[in-house]
């Protein structure tokens, strides 16, 4: 039976993603708590509606599994949002198409928020492995954050993975949606930063609890092509100066090479 009010609403935009969102969704029908509902936005996909099909067998059979076929494509920021609008849960946790849970992430992420006593953290995060595109080897050791982070820690290194992090909209000052201008790049990014620049933070555990798809050459590649978008993050949408914005872009490039080394 449909839940009206599920502890969590678990959010998925999906672009061309008929080849991988059935082991998405398959890992959160096993998860060890069952309080939820699945929000997946197919971005307008180029795909004949292969996507959309596979996740409507899924919803036509579990009333917690929702799809939205966008009739344009907005990138993730925009998919997030339109599934935000329609969330009903408690807390609201991220799962991109192509990552796999382990069976009991969503309770060990509860325990963590129902064991929390600092009302100022409203984003909650775990570690995760880094697996190729198969996701059957590691390409990279599992990588993970703990403590504390608040607005300022954020500015020089970014730990939180979007599909191994939870966060309570009840703790917002006022409403926070993703940036759509930005589409698909650092748009989590800022939307972690406009949380918690209402004096809010987020908690880093140490459980290694999501399978991270990498692409054959996000290692390197894709750490090139977020050079400019980030350098974008601190000076047009953050405005900051040239030698501040310089600083923590230098912060940032250091983070990311400890971030992906293999030892």
């Amino acid at each position: 039976m449909d839940n009206p009010n599920p502890a969590f609403s678990i959010i998925t935009p999906m672009y061309n993603g008929a080849a991988l969102i059935c082991a998405t969704i398959d890992s959160v029908l096993r998860q060890t708590a069952v309080d939820w509902e699945m929000i997946i936005v197919d971005d307008c996909s180029p795909d004949g509606g292969a996507g959309a099909n596979a996740v409507k067998k899924y919803a036509d059979s579990d009333p917690r599994i929702l799809l939205i076929v966008s009739p344009t494509n907005r990138g993730s920021s925009g998919a997030r949002n339109l599934a935000m609008e329609r969330a009903r849960g408690r807390y609201i946790a991220f799962l991109d198409s192509d990552d796999i849970w382990d069976d009991g992430y969503l309770e060990r992420m509860s325990r963590h928020i129902n064991n929390n006593t600092d009302d100022d953290v409203a984003i909650y995060f775990c570690g995760y492995r880094r697996k190729d595109s198969s996701c059957q080897q590691e390409i990279l050791p599992p990588y993970s954050c703990t403590g504390k982070k608040d607005f300022k820690k954020m500015l020089f290194h970014d730990p939180i993975f979007p599909s191994a992090s939870i966060f309570d909209p009840g703790k917002l000052k006022s409403e926070v949606w993703f940036n759509e201008d930005l589409k698909n790049l650092r748009d989590d990014y800022v939307f972690w930063l406009d949380i918690m620049v209402q004096g809010l933070a987020a908690m880093g555990y140490d459980d290694i609890l999501v399978d991270y798809r990498m692409r054959d050459d996000s290692v390197t590649a894709s750490k090139r092509r977020m050079i400019v978008p980030q350098w974008n993050i601190y000076r047009k949408v953050l405005g900051m100066g040239i030698i501040r914005s310089g600083f923590y872009m230098m912060s940032w490039a250091i983070n990311g090479i400890l971030k992906y080394r293999r030892v």
